[in-house]
This record gives structure tokens, C-alpha cells and sequence, in this order.
């Protein structure tokens, strides 16, 4: 049985945010501190690094829930600038390094899972950018001013890095290495680590849609090298191979608890992008996630109508909302279920199970692998399913064999059914990823108005860091007069959301 450990304080140097920082062996040694650090003390600074927690501004950026109080927050995609996950970066390298120092090689568990994380922050970092320093990056003050890499190369770079990755692990379990302590998510087992590795490269491959054909990526064949090997690719078989965030009744609380249910439980509203789309599929899901709106419920429909189930429009004004909302019209989370327990009532995923199911099913449907998309899409929500509790298989029988929810074949109506699910799936999990599905494929349509700012458009991408236009700034023009025209602009779109 896996065993929540909670997060601690990584005791690593903070070394600052920019690429072009210094590492660990060039800065002056203070001697009334240590200078190293145990690796499996820096791996949980990482995995903390890592962590997308739900009921945040990003759940609400992916349309899952609204704010109906502006003290508390709003819809408003007005972004500026993001942040570099360069101060992590450097702690990987120095957990490899301190790794690499105790074995005697690269080849342990840190050296694979490094592989892993530089990977996984160089993703998260291009997603939310574009271009972005990698090859030139994390050398310190050998090159302060490192160079921007194209999003092709840094997607180029992750997929051997991950190849790496899961090579080195396989190595580290076949030697019966078992040294890895400190993991908060999959309780150092390295199988189950493995598994992720290749369930997120297939996530890597599936935001390459749009770039399937060119031969450089060979996204295609990547795809398939993994699914039609699972001896050497291992990758996720069911829900217990999660990696996911388990909360606790003692230190790391639910977002949403007993202690916070007098304070913000009335100024959160269910999205209309999320829950109405669930209450016209007659989705058992509508009951477990929301309450009925109260005016539905004066109106004479019951709990179990799904017609009493009411999202708000992310795009409506902020006014109307608090009114309409303070008026019973829309469905408010659910007040049990989300606010009875400190340790809350799931756990966050991060990399999924359902996730995977819906991109075979994407791959199959877009021709790159043969298989069953059907059955994949099934398994996909009957997995989701099954994470809310839902387990009576012919109630899901019978969800699943709903019109509007029966697989309509390998084309572009089956196409959005299964984009359409792994959204409902995404549901409070997995960070970023249900807007950047949106993103990439423009489902579920995300619901603008004035609510949402930024006149009435979802953005693309964030702003560079500002410390990037005064320390890099040569790269920094370079990079933005290649990708926009010379303009840092939030509704850009990047290379990989181009069509080809």
C-alpha cells in the first residue's frame, strides 16, 4: 500500500530564477552552512516544485470552476509574465550530482529521474512560453546570457532526455537498486516511476499534433514504439499507477476544508464549460462534483435532475454572477463532499491513468498507431469514473452507450468526444493540461466574455520573465522577433499550436 509521506522544505541553495545563475561549485562558501545536500532531501524540494494543486486560478483558467467574489479572485485571463523553473533545474543537477558521488555512476535512481525532470520543467516551461534557453542553460558562469532553443528543439531534446530516463531506471531495477527515498508520490518504486516516464512522453507526443508529419520529431513512430512495446516502455495499466498528490488531515490539508468552508464556499460557482456539459451528457459525475441550484430546487426539480445543475458562463460579468449566484441560480461545488475532510475526498493527480487511455484513443483516432479507440475511450471514462467512486458497471454500461456518448468512429465527431471526455476527466487534476488540450484543439469551446478580460480572447501563452529582457537581452529580441514579430504578446500563438 503506498504510504503519503507530506512535503517538506528542500535544503538546497536557492540560487535564483534566472538560467544564467551560477551553480552550486562557484559560489562562496559559507562555512557555517553545508554545502551538500542528500540527494533524497533535493528529490523532495523537485517533486514539490512539481506539485499543481486543485481549486486554484489555473482550475479556473481551464473553466472548471468560477470565483464569484472579487476579493477572492475572478476569470480574467489578463496575463503578464511567467516564471522560469530554472531554480529547480539547478537543484536536479545537483541531486544528480550528489547522486552520482554515493553510487559511483549516473546510472541510480536520482540520475534516471533527473533525466525525467529536466524533461518534464523544460515541457512546462515551452507550454507556458514558446522558445525557451536549454541547450546553453543551467552553465552558469560559463554563459550568463544562454541562448534561446527553438520549441522544436526542446521538444527534440525532452524525448531523448525521457528515453534516457527510462533506460537508466531500467538499468537501476534490474541491478535490484532500491535507494530512493524521499518520494511523495509513487513511495519509491521505481516501476511505477518508469511507468510514468512513458505515459508522459505519450503526453509529450500527443501536444506534437500538429506537427505528426514532420520526420524530424517522428511522432508517429515514437508513439507507436511505445505502445507496441510495453517491455521496454512500460506504461500506466490502471488507477493505482497515478502519480498523484495525496493530501492529509495533519499538515498538508485539501485546498478546500472544514477550516476554509466558512470563508470562501459561497464565493465559489461551478463553470458552465464544465458542469453543463456534464449535466447534457446526463453524466453521473454532475452529482458528485456539484449541489443542484437552489432556484432549480424551489422550481420543484429534484437532486437527481440534471437539469438542476447550472454552471455560469466564465465570461459574464463579475456583477451578474455574485447576483445571479447569491440568487440561487448556479450550482455551487459540492458542500459535502469538497468540505467535510482536511485530507479531502481524492487525492490531485498529476500524470494519470485516464489521461493516457484518451491519448491512445487521440492516436488511434488520427490514424498514427492501429488499435481500439473505442475501447480506449471507454476504459478512459470508465477510469474517471471509477476515481469519483462511481463503480456500479451498468450505470457506466448505460452512460456509455448514450447517443451522445456512444463512440462515433475514427473521424472528427469521434475526435471531439474523446478531446470532450479527457476534458471532463481533467476535472481539478493534471495542472495546465486541460487548457493546453483546449488550446491545441480548440474543446471544449472555452466561454469568453467581459468576465474574462483580455477583450474577450483566451490568451496563448505568458510573457517572458522580465528579468530575461534586462539580464539576456540580445537572446530575449532574438527569440521574441523570431516566434511574434518582435512583440511579447500574451495572444501569440507559438510554434506548436502552428498548423504545419
Amino acid at each position: 500500500m503506498r504510504v503519503f509521506k507530506y512535503l517538506i522544505t528542500s535544503f538546497v541553495l536557492w540560487l535564483g530564477v534566472s538560467a544564467c545563475e551560477q551553480p552550486f561549485d562557484d559560489l562562496q562558501i559559507n562555512p557555517n552552512q553545508p554545502v551538500t545536500a542528500p540527494p533524497s532531501l533535493i528529490f523532495q524540494g523537485v517533486l514539490n516544485d512539481l506539485f499543481d494543486n486543485s481549486w486554484n486560478e489555473v482550475q479556473r483558467w481551464n473553466q472548471f470552476y468560477c470565483c464569484n467574489y472579487n476579493y477572492y479572485g475572478n476569470q480574467e485571463y489578463n496575463w503578464t509574465t511567467g516564471s522560469f523553473d530554472f531554480t529547480t533545474l539547478v537543484n536536479v543537477a545537483q541531486m544528480e550530482t550528489e547522486a552520482a558521488k554515493l553510487a559511483g555512476s549516473e546510472e541510480n535512481p536520482y540520475g534516471g529521474l533527473g533525466k525525467f525532470f529536466r524533461a518534464y520543467f523544460s515541457i512546462r516551461m515551452s507550454l507556458k512560453f514558446g522558445d525557451i534557453p536549454m541547450s546553453q542553460a543551467l552553465q552558469g558562469i560559463n554563459n550568463t546570457t544562454p541562448v534561446y532553443d527553438t520549441q522544436k528543439e526542446v521538444f527534440l531534446q525532452s524525448l531523448e532526455l525521457l528515453d534516457e530516463a527510462n533506460d537508466i531506471l531500467k538499468k537501476v531495477i534490474l541491478k535490484g537498486d532500491n535507494s530512493l527515498q524521499g518520494d511523495i508520490y509513487l513511495g519509491n518504486n521505481l516501476g511505477l516511476w518508469r511507468k510514468v516516464v512513458n505515459t508522459y512522453k505519450l503526453r509529450v507526443l500527443i501536444h506534437l499534433s500538429k506537427h505528426a508529419d514532420d520526420p524530424d520529431l517522428n511522432v508517429k513512430g515514437r508513439f507507436a514504439e511505445v505502445l507496441n512495446n510495453p517491455a521496454e516502455f512500460p506504461i500506466m495499466t490502471g488507477l493505482s499507477d497515478n502519480m498523484q498528490y495525496y493530501y492529509n488531515s495533519t499538515v498538508n490539508f485539501y485546498p478546500n476544508n472544514p477550516g476554509t468552508r466558512g470563508f470562501d464556499s459561497g464565493r465559489y460557482n461551478m463553470s458552465a464549460t464544465y458542469l453543463n456539459t456534464l449535466a447534457a451528457l446526463s453524466d453521473p459525475r454532475t452529482f458528485v462534483v456539484a449541489d443542484p441550484a437552489q432556484k432549480k430546487l424551489d422550481e420543484g426539480l429534484t437532486e437527481y435532475d440534471f437539469a438542476a445543475y447550472i454552471g455560469a458562463s466564465s465570461g459574464e460579468s463579475l456583477d451578474d454572477m455574485t447576483f445571479k449566484a447569491g440568487n440561487g441560480e448556479y450550482s455551487f461545488i459540492d458542500q459535502i463532499r469538497y468540505y467535510s475532510t482536511f485530507q479531502g475526498p481524492e487525492p490531485c493527480i498529476q500524470i494519470g491513468y485516464p489521461e493516457l487511455c484518451f491519448n491512445v484513443a487521440e492516436a488511434v483516432n488520427r490514424g498514427w498507431v492501429s488499435g481500439d479507440a473505442a475501447d480506449w475511450y471507454r476504459k478512459g471514462i470508465t477510469a474517471s469514473m471509477n476515481f469519483y467512486d462511481i463503480t456500479n458497471q451498468s450505470a457506466i454500461d448505460a452512460y456509455l452507450a448514450q447517443t451522445d456518448v456512444a463512440y462515433k468512429g475514427n473521424n472528427a465527431d469521434g475526435l471531439e468526444q474523446i478531446l470532450t471526455q479527457k476534458y471532463l476527466a481533467f476535472f481539478q487534476n493534471s495542472g495546465w493540461e486541460a487548457f493546453y488540450n483546449q488550446r491545441r484543439t480548440g474543446v471544449p469551446e472555452f466561454l469568453v466574455g467581459v468576465g474574462t478580460g483580455n477583450g474577450g480572447r483566451i490568451p496563448k501563452r505568458f510573457q517572458y520573465p522580465a528579468s530575461e529582457r534586462n539580464t539576456n537581452t540580445t537572446n530575449y529580441n532574438e527569440a521574441v522577433d523570431r516566434q511574434f514579430g518582435g512583440e511579447d504578446d500574451i495572444n501569440a500563438e507559438m510554434w506548436l499550436i502552428k498548423n504545419n
